[in-house]
C-alpha cells in the first residue's frame, strides 16, 4: 500500500507529549481499561464535524462513552439486507454487547451535511443527486425530515429546523431496530436527542410530547 505515509511531525510531537504527561500520570488506569475491557454507560452518535467534541462537552474520560460519528449524526432505518452498515453495526454492538444504558443522538449548528441535504432536496445540489455520491445517498436518510421542514418553516429557518430533524429522524429510526425497541420497552435503555450550538456553547434536549427542543 504505497499511499500510506508516516505521520506528520506535529502529530508525532503531540503524541509524545500525551505519552509523557497524561498517559504517564494515569498509567494504571489505562492498563486497567486494557485488561478489563470497556463498560461505557452511554453511546453517543454525533457528527464527524471536527468542531463537535463530545468528550469535552460532557467532561468525559476514556472508557465513559461509546462514540460513533458519521455525516450529520444520522441513523438509518433497520435494514438487514446483507450490505455493509457501519452505523447499524455500532448500534447493535452498543445495545446487545455493551448493554449501554443511554443512547444519545447529538446534532449541532452549522452542520455541512444537513446543509447538503437541504441543497439537494431543494434542487440546488445536482451532484448530490447522482447515484455515485456517497454523501447524497447517505443524506437520503434525512429526506423525511426535509419534507416536514419544508412544509412548516420559512426558507431562512429551514436549516436550523433540519438540523434538529436530523436528531428526530435518527431517534425514530432507532426504534425500528428490534433490539433497541425491546431494550427501551424493558427499561434497559433510554434514548436521548440533543442539539448543540457551536458558537454559543448551548445545549438543547428533545422533548417528545411537544416535539420541540428545550434548553438544558
Amino acid at each position: 500500500m504505497d499511499a500510506a505515509k508516516p505521520l506528520p511531525a506535529y502529530l508525532i510531537q503531540r503524541y509524545q507529549g500525551w505519552k509523557a504527561t497524561t498517559y504517564s500520570d494515569n498509567r494504571a488506569w489505562y492498563k486497567r481499561l486494557a485488561s478489563e475491557g470497556q463498560r461505557p454507560r452511554a453511546m453517543v452518535i454525533s457528527c464527524c464535524d471536527s468542531r463537535v467534541h463530545v468528550t469535552s462537552i460532557f467532561g468525559a474520560d476514556q472508557g465513559e462513552f461509546f462514540i460513533h460519528r458519521n455525516i450529520a449524526n444520522l441513523v438509518p432505518p433497520y435494514e438487514p439486507d446483507g450490505n455493509q452498515h457501519g452505523t447499524s453495526a455500532a448500534v447493535e454492538y452498543a445495545v446487545t454487547a455493551l448493554k449501554v444504558a443511554h443512547l444519545i443522538v447529538l446534532g449541532h449548528s452549522n452542520c455541512g451535511g444537513v446543509q447538503g441535504c437541504l441543497d439537494m432536496c431543494s434542487g440546488n445540489a445536482p451532484h448530490l443527486e447522482e447515484q455515485s455520491s456517497f454523501v447524497g445517498r447517505w443524506m437520503d436518510i434525512l429526506r423525511p425530515g426535509y419534507e416536514r421542514v419544508k412544509a412548516a418553516n420559512k426558507a431562512e429557518d429551514q436549516i436550523r429546523a433540519l438540523e434538529r430533524e436530523a436528531v428526530i429522524v435518527s431517534l425514530e429510526n432507532l426504534m425500528t431496530f428490534p433490539f433497541v425497541a425491546d431494550a427501551v420497552k424493558d427499561e434497559q435503555l433510554t434514548l436521548h436527542g440533543l442539539w448543540t450550538d457551536i458558537g454559543e456553547g448551548g445545549l438543547e434536549f428533545f422533548e417528545p410530547k411537544s416535539r420541540s427542543f428545550q434548553p438544558v
